[in-house]
């Protein structure tokens, strides 16, 4: 059997995954084997040789199964490439900035530190008023968060063929 690169995500409402799906998309039309799949479902990173581990951003913080996933497959991540993305902001401009400097969790830094991840990437997100429940969406009014779709495909499609090439 080929090794395979697992794309894990969490997501809330679904953008995370429709990116998680690009990248995986992307790792495959370069000629690797991956799986996109959901943190819960994955129950074993044997068979992988990479693993690229991406979460919706709420308040600063990963959801937690994809902290449940970092902090289990800390030390098997720790002996092969990793990558990391988060997905959130909304608006127009670089999302790092849009989160005032926000790359990743602080809580999980330091288990990022010990696996030493080759790339951390931040895209932008969706805000969907349709999918939200009333108290978020009295929270969005709040902040005056953009409405609407602000992932960038151009980008992560490109990011996903940098892991992609690393790999080769």
């Amino acid at each position: 059997m080929d090794p395979r690169v697992l794309v894990a995500y969490a997501t809330k409402y679904g953008a995370t995954a429709e990116i998680a799906e690009k990248i995986g998309q992307a790792i495959l039309q370069a000629g690797l084997q991956t799986d996109v799949l959901p943190t819960y479902s994955v129950n074993d990173l044997a068979p992988y040789k990479a693993v690229v581990l991406g979460s919706a951003v709420y308040v600063g913080q990963w959801r937690k199964e994809a902290v449940a996933f970092l902090e289990a497959n800390e030390k098997a991540m720790a002996k092969m490439p990793v990558w990391f993305f988060s997905s959130g902001p909304t608006g127009e401009g670089d999302p790092v900035q849009l989160m005032q400097g926000w790359r990743f969790p602080e809580a999980q830094q330091p288990i990022a530190n010990r696996i030493q991840p080759r790339d951390t990437a931040f895209f932008h997100g969706v805000l969907d008023l349709t999918k939200l429940s009333l108290a978020e969406k009295l929270l969005i009014k709040g902040h005056k968060a953009p409405v609407g779709d602000f992932r960038d495909w151009d980008a992560i499609t490109s990011w996903a063929a940098a892991i992609a090439d690393a790999l080769k």
